[in-house]
């Protein structure tokens, strides 16, 4: 696959199924686009087949093919005088006659989709005048009316809010589960990924590098190989990529659990300052971001009280620090005995201000 004579992706084997959604996923320029271009007929592969339910794609005349294959790519159509619903009623004519007359079906699939999509209130306005979020919306409405058994889409959360993001991988999931759609979409937003696809492919270099499955793709040793990232950047338990951990000795020591630390850790980490913090559980909320940002953690095995081994650990890298931070507002029976640090720190430095004086 590539332009001209020059290949830019090599040796991609990849099928989808009806009903399923596959997310291309990798560094940028890495080959997602060229191979979406490919597989829609816009770019020529140099090698191999690309076929489409059985027949090769380019044995498949273009009006067949509109009718079977709907396409959102990142370029921005150039309208004039064109408003949202006459963008998206484009996708309904490879099903109309030499006139381009829309018929009443076509008029019901244009309103659907632009329902479906959140565009609906803003069909009467200038295409070339809304915002670019909006515009997003209105080109998947477009792509949706055309009624496709294969949608392609390029970065299709590209230009919308966190909430807009979620929208639109819910009504793909919800098109392809009932309506049978195969999608296909490269997707910039990992963590979207991960939560929204039955299958993923991962491109680097013009190649495939891995695929299958989200639980088998999404681990901190592959997505790290596939984008270059320090060991430990990435927890699959949150799907998100986190700081570099500040270098040098704890000077700060925190008392977490309970996903309670988790603002702390990161404003520590935003602002260069290496930490130490327990006693954590491995598996707890805390746990899992502290072995990415914390420069010590002590730690107690899942499920058990914290023992007097861990606060003796934690009590000795407390003395190395500057000061204590407490994020935890009451303590249970498992964690009970964090509260001997924490009126361990109050003694030691108020003790330590004292001596100062």
């Amino acid at each position: 696959m590539g332009h001209g004579r020059r290949a830019l992706v090599r040796d991609v084997c990849l099928a989808v199924r009806p009903g399923q959604v596959v997310a291309l996923i990798g560094p940028n320029g890495s080959g997602k686009t060229t191979i979406l271009r490919t597989v829609a007929g816009q770019l020529r592969a140099l090698g191999g087949v690309v076929e489409l339910f059985g027949r090769e794609l380019g044995d498949i005349p273009a009006a067949e093919r509109a009718r079977t294959m709907s396409v959102m790519l990142t370029g921005r159509p150039a309208t004039e005088l064109l408003t949202c619903r006459d963008v998206v009623e484009a996708g309904r004519y490879p099903f109309t006659g030499r006139l381009g007359v829309l018929g009443e079906k076509d008029h019901e699939a244009v309103t659907a989709a632009m329902e479906a999509t959140g565009v609906l209130d803003i069909a009467a306005r200038d295409f070339a005048h809304v915002s670019d979020g909006q515009r997003q919306r209105v080109l998947l409405a477009r792509a949706l009316c055309q009624e496709p058994r294969v949608l392609l889409l390029d970065e299709p959360t590209s230009y919308l809010d966190v909430r807009a993001q979620l929208e639109m991988l819910q009504l793909l999931r919800r098109e392809a589960r009932e309506r049978g759609i195969a999608v296909v979409a490269s997707l910039h937003e990992i963590d979207l990924a991960q939560k929204a696809s039955d299958h993923v492919i991962c491109i680097r270099d013009g190649r495939v590098a891995f695929q299958g499955p989200p639980d088998e793709i999404f681990t901190a040793e592959r997505v790290a190989e596939l984008y270059d990232l320090a060991p430990g950047s990435y927890e699959p338990a949150f799907g998100s990529v986190e700081l570099a951990r500040p270098e040098g000795e704890p000077r700060v020591f925190v008392i977490a659990g309970g996903g309670s630390g988790a603002a702390c850790f990161r404003r520590l980490a935003r602002e260069g300052v290496p930490f130490a913090t327990g006693v954590l559980h491995r598996h707890d909320v805390d746990g899992l971001l502290a072995a990415q940002l914390a420069a010590r953690v002590i730690y107690e095995r899942d499920f058990e009280p914290v023992s007097e081994r861990a606060v003796e650990e934690a009590r000795e890298v407390l003395l190395s620090c500057e000061r204590v931070i407490c994020c935890v507002s009451e303590f249970g029976t498992v964690n009970a005995r964090n509260a001997e640090l924490l009126q361990f720190g109050d003694v030691f430095f108020d003790a330590d201000k004292k001596g100062q004086a």
